[in-house]
This record gives structure tokens, C-alpha cells and sequence, in this order.
């Protein structure tokens, strides 16, 4: 991920449209708030097979990004492996702000 996506996780935070972790990501899930899910590259099989399920079951759009732990837990200022944005205007943006990004490649 880019900087400007990065910076993007950042503000979605301060919004307080971020869910963060894997217990609280799937309780988002469940609850129908989550509209997007990002996990770090690196994320263990356990988990990501946990938010997988979860995401299939309450068909929340998830996607694999390109960044480590420790670039996610940076840019959202916690540690995280997995977050969740929890509103569609901001969700649809950074889908969006993705999608350029791999045309740019």
C-alpha cells in the first residue's frame, strides 16, 4: 500500500470507522457494521482463516493487502494484523484509492 492509502487508515481511525484485531473485526462482522476487511500479508493461517469464515458467513468484502503487521499497525497507530472500516463512504473510497493503485503498477 501506498502512503496515501496508508494516511487514509490513519484518518478512518481518528474517525472512529476502524475496528481493530481479529476478535473485534469478526464481532463488527456479525453485527453488520464491518463493510471492509483488510488483513496484513503476514497475518497467521489461524486468523486468517477465522476472519475468512466470518466474512464468507456475513459476506463482508475482504481483501489481503500488500503490507506487513507491522506497516498496518503504523499506519492505524495500534498493533493490528486485521481492521475492519466500518462505514461504506470510507470503505468505498479505499477500495477505490486500491484499485488505482494497482493500475499504477
Amino acid at each position: 500500500m501506498n502512503d496515501n492509502v496508508m494516511g487514509f487508515l490513519g484518518l478512518i481511525r481518528r474517525a472512529g470507522k476502524l475496528t481493530i484485531g481479529c476478535d473485534p473485526v469478526v464481532t463488527s462482522m456479525s453485527e453488520g457494521k464491518a463493510k471492509l476487511v483488510i488483513m496484513a500479508k503476514d497475518i497467521s493461517e489461524n486468523t486468517k482463516n477465522t476472519i475468512l469464515k466470518n466474512s464468507d458467513r456475513y459476506n463482508v468484502h475482504t481483501l489481503v493487502s500488500d503490507c506487513k503487521k507491522d506497516e498496518l499497525s503504523f499506519a492505524v497507530g495500534k498493533l493490528a494484523a486485521v481492521v475492519s472500516i466500518d462505514d461504506l463512504n470510507f470503505a468505498n473510497s479505499l477500495k477505490k484509492k486500491l484499485t488505482d493503485e494497482k493500475e499504477e503498477c
